[in-house]
């Protein structure tokens, strides 16, 4: 159904070394506040939302409930997709990033302000919930801007590089997020963490905001989309029809939104068992302190924003393909050793069960910017991208807590939750499989019925970071 175009390296759409680096740090920035507001919720979820909001219920079933409140989160984050993406792909990527920023940060530190259970009764935990979606909303639509600012500034033969560092956000904003509850548990008292402490780390958003919104509105909008904006405005002088982004992208690029819905089963699915529901393993089934838990999943974040960089310039090298089929292989045989690792109680132990299950989860994440960037015409890029990585979160991250808390309530044991992780990784292997490799593609050259291209020569494609 489609023809193949030539994989070049962009001509005129580069940006000189001294502004990419700087349209990265204003990515890898804005995306690590926004990352960390979101994370926040899912460990204070693990850790206080069950007492704080839901203190009727036993302690297991009250950290069930605040794992719903947040897997709400994730249901607008596809409308946040779809509303982002169709005024990204009109308006630009650099304005609708200062809105959601600014939506995540104000939501966020909201939440901080929220009275508990036993001060509002069920008002509480629906305000919460309220704020929840707006976080969902937001983030919706930050994740496919920030990465295409990268990726469409880049070159093509180190795209995986460049666009990686965005993914680095996540790492590090749950590395600042469990970092400042850390910092919290260790200071105070069980019963003021409860009372008031966890309501310090919400607040502090409102102080980052201000930092990334600094910093994204010194950016420039990318040249790919200046481009693609003024051939809409020809066909529109010319009275060609045009359809919106959503249309658009849904008739063109389905097999495309497929591919990337199943390829980040795995990676979505375990990232929010490593990072938020082994909190709720170790606290509440081993018995495990909050500050040790913590201090684990700090340790491993610390190591994946190392990894995640080399990992993208290693699929400059070799391909999206492969490193990303190595992570979704080793995440899922590793979901056994995980589990088995934390019953150890050692703490040496649990550094390790997260770091690897880590390090599996940033061989699929670092490639994955450039991957899904690679996959839609510049036109519908933002909507295309943004729609195909946050409908899988519906299905994947948003019950994966919930799912393996229930899981470990009903058998009281881990095997099922490591078979659960492991169909995630079939999944993915097969969606990943089925691709086309897209390294080295020259996006300015995607249109709506064009093919994924074939790799790259080595020549052309295959550089150093």
């Amino acid at each position: 159904m489609h023809s193949a175009h030539n994989v070049v390296n962009d001509p005129g759409t580069s940006t000189p070394p001294a502004g990419l680096r700087k349209i990265v740090a204003a990515s890898l920035i804005g995306t690590t506040i926004e990352w960390y507001d979101y994370f926040l919720y899912g460990s204070a979820a693990a850790l206080v939302f069950g007492r704080v909001f839901f203190p009727e219920s036993d302690p297991l079933t009250g950290t069930l409930l605040s794992f719903l409140t947040y897997a709400i989160g994730f249901a607008a984050r596809p409308v946040g997709a779809v509303v982002f993406g169709h005024f990204g792909d009109r308006l630009g990527r650099k304005k609708l990033l200062v809105i959601s920023l600014l939506m995540m940060g104000l939501s966020t530190a909201l939440i901080g302000c929220v009275p508990g259970y036993d001060t509002i009764g069920v008002a509480a935990p629906l305000l919460l919930t309220t704020l929840r979606l707006v976080q969902g909303f937001a983030l919706g639509g930050e994740w496919g801007g920030a990465v295409l600012l990268v990726s469409e500034h880049g070159e093509a033969n180190r795209r995986g590089f460049w666009a990686s560092w965005p993914q680095a956000g996540a790492p590090a904003g749950n590395l600042i997020a469990v970092g400042v509850l850390s910092l919290m548990t260790s200071v105070l008292s069980d019963d003021a963490f409860n009372a008031w402490g966890w309501r310090v780390p919400f607040l502090l958003s409102a102080v980052l905001v201000m930092i990334g919104l600094w910093i994204r509105l010194s950016v420039d909008e990318s040249p790919l989309f200046k481009e693609a904006r003024a051939k809409a405005e020809q066909r529109k002088a010319e009275q060609r029809a045009e359809q919106p982004p959503f249309v658009a992208v849904v008739r063109h690029h389905w097999r495309d939104i497929l591919v990337a819905m199943g390829a980040r089963m795995a990676e979505n699915i375990s990232y929010y068992v490593i990072t938020a529901f082994v909190l709720t393993y170790c606290v509440e089934h081993l018995g495990i302190d909050k500050q040790t838990s913590l201090n684990a999943v700090l340790i491993g974040s610390a190591v994946q924003f190392g990894l995640i960089p080399l990992f993208g310039a290693l699929s400059d090298r070799v391909g999206r393909k492969p490193v990303y089929l190595v992570g979704a292989v080793g995440v899922g045989l590793w979901s056994w050793a995980f589990f088995a690792l934390l019953d150890t109680k050692s703490f040496p132990a649990l550094v390790l069960a997260v770091t690897v299950g880590l390090i599996f989860h940033s061989a699929m994440y670092a490639p994955q910017a450039a991957f899904f960037s690679e996959l839609f015409a510049t036109r519908m890029r933002y909507t295309g991208a943004s729609i195909g990585a946050q409908l899988s979160s519906v299905a994947a991250g948003a019950p994966a807590p919930l799912i393996a808390t229930a899981l470990l309530s009903s058998y009281g044991d881990s095997t099922p939750i490591s078979v659960y992780i492991g169909l995630a990784a079939l999944i993915t292997v097969i969606a990943v499989v089925a691709s086309r490799e897209t390294r080295g593609r020259d996006l300015s050259a995607i249109e709506p019925d064009d093919s994924v291209a074939e790799p790259a020569p080595e020549h052309q494609s295959a550089t150093s970071a």
